[in-house]
């Protein structure tokens, strides 16, 4: 597998010859050119960033390479260790840092690592600044080490996650005491990552009467294939379904995802993490949302019944960021069980999402399975279709554009064509020449007839 490099970082597999993967020599290279930039942006101090990693099996590896790196530079380190990105996030500002570095793949399996670059508000990188690295790592022409007097420290942080936790148990809207009340039996999968230092932490400490750890010793050897994807998840759903546990929770490696099991032993719906939660938040504090044009509409119709504003954002977490900060959402994030909580940080975050959902269900009084049937069904369909790398994706998507004109069309990530209670979302790989296309109706086979649809439409159109 090649090095993939986009303007949100660097990831690959690790181990092979140089430049078929992720190596030393790369790490090095984008970690030179990522202080490089923060050099260049804060030239009058010295620069301190924090690193964090998950847990995964190369982690130490890339951990030190990291860090001797940004020293060598003249930056000092704050190491988090074994970490979650959404903590790792929430430390850049409150060490007051210029930047952090995650080290993660998030749901990419075990042999994959990657690095995630942060800002100084601990949020993810804009794409010119993404640009500006890939750059610099590029050319290499303007990093310059620095001399024996000059080198950059390293401090070791030790409590990072237990200071996370208490800021989510410090947050007006989640109730430890209802929790505590309802009397919760709770199962929790973490891929063998660093929720398993966050989420046992984290149920205990909002009152939770039992925890059901499955998964949990972090040394990166993944059970299962890592993404929180229902086919992934039928060890722990069988497991709550036939020990009568209440709900259950599974993260990603860097615990920036949450996937809910109802008691039922069924999935709760990624898309429905989001959703679930933003209902909650909106019947205590009303106001706007934001999601990505990929994820479900489900969440305009709660927000709707909030009598709250909808916004849709180009799909990545930055772009949901940036629209969730110009429309003042209360609530936002992504349909992958991606939850972003403005009171606490701009970031998507298990931790919260998790306290939040306890809550709901907790003041609520209800099942989990009672609670999601409170929402409308919706049903989003996902393929892809392989194009020939001479082809012109960008014409193949204008022609669809032309050809569904008499429809409503969003063309800010691709191309949304909106039905009357449907829509299907075309956009292009940025890594290689695929279309990606996501259906989304009240009906399954519908969303997949939709779906099949607009991919014979674009063969055809070739």
């Amino acid at each position: 597998m090649s090095l993939i490099k986009s303007i949100s970082g660097i990831r690959g597999t690790i181990g092979g010859a140089q430049g078929d993967n992720l190596t030393p020599l790369d790490i090095v290279k984008f970690t030179a050119a990522y202080a490089t930039l923060l050099k260049q942006a804060y030239p009058q101090e010295k620069i301190k960033v924090i690193v964090g990693r998950d847990a995964r099996v190369s982690g130490m590896m890339v951990n030190r390479i990291v860090c001797g790196t940004l020293m060598s530079m003249g930056v000092d380190v704050y190491d988090t260790g074994l970490s979650t990105t959404p903590t790792t996030e929430m430390e850049v500002r409150a060490q007051q840092a210029h930047g952090g570095l995650i080290l993660t793949a998030s749901h990419n399996p075990m042999h994959w690592n990657a690095l995630k670059l942060l800002n100084a508000e601990g949020e993810f990188f804009s794409a010119a600044m993404g640009q500006e690295v890939l750059h610099i790592a590029e050319n290499m022409d303007t990093v310059s080490f620095a001399s024996i007097e000059q080198l950059g420290s390293y401090h070791p942080i030790n409590d990072a996650i237990e200071r996370h936790i208490q800021a989510v148990l410090n947050l007006p809207l989640v109730n430890t005491e209802a929790i505590k009340n309802a009397r919760l039996k709770v199962a929790v999968d973490c891929v063998n990552s660093t929720g398993g230092l966050a989420m046992p932490q984290l149920l205990r400490a909002l009152g939770v009467e039992e925890i059901y750890e499955l998964n949990c010793t972090p040394d990166g050897l993944f059970p299962h294939n890592p993404e929180p994807l229902p086919e992934n998840l039928t060890d722990i759903c069988n497991y709550i379904k036939n020990n009568n546990i209440d709900l259950g929770f599974v993260v990603d490696p860097d615990v920036d995802r949450l996937a809910i099991i109802q008691e039922n032993g069924e999935c709760f719906g990624e898309e429905y993490t989001l959703v679930s939660v933003a209902d909650y938040v909106l019947g205590c504090t009303p106001g706007n949302t934001v999601s990505n044009l990929s994820s479900t509409q489900a969440l305009k119709a709660v927000t709707g019944k909030h009598n709250g504003t909808y916004y849709a954002s180009a799909v990545g977490e930055v772009n949901v960021v940036e629209k969730m900060k110009e429309c003042h959402a209360v609530i936002g994030g992504e349909g992958n069980g991606g939850v972003i909580y403005p009171e606490l940080h701009y970031g998507r975050d298990a931790l919260v999402g998790t306290a939040l959902f306890l809550t709901a269900i907790a003041t609520k009084k209800m099942t989990c399975s009672q609670y999601r049937n409170t929402f409308p069904d919706y049903y989003i369909h996902k393929d892809k279709i392989q194009l020939t790398p001479d082809i012109n994706v960008d014409q193949v998507l204008t022609n669809i554009k032309q050809q569904y004109r008499q429809h409503e069309i969003i063309d800010i990530d691709g191309v949304k064509i909106l039905f009357d209670n449907e829509w299907v979302h075309l956009r292009k790989s940025n890594t290689e020449p695929i279309i990606r296309i996501y259906a989304e109706s009240i009906n399954e086979n519908t969303a997949k007839n939709m779906a099949d649809r607009i991919k014979k439409d674009i063969l055809n159109s070739i």
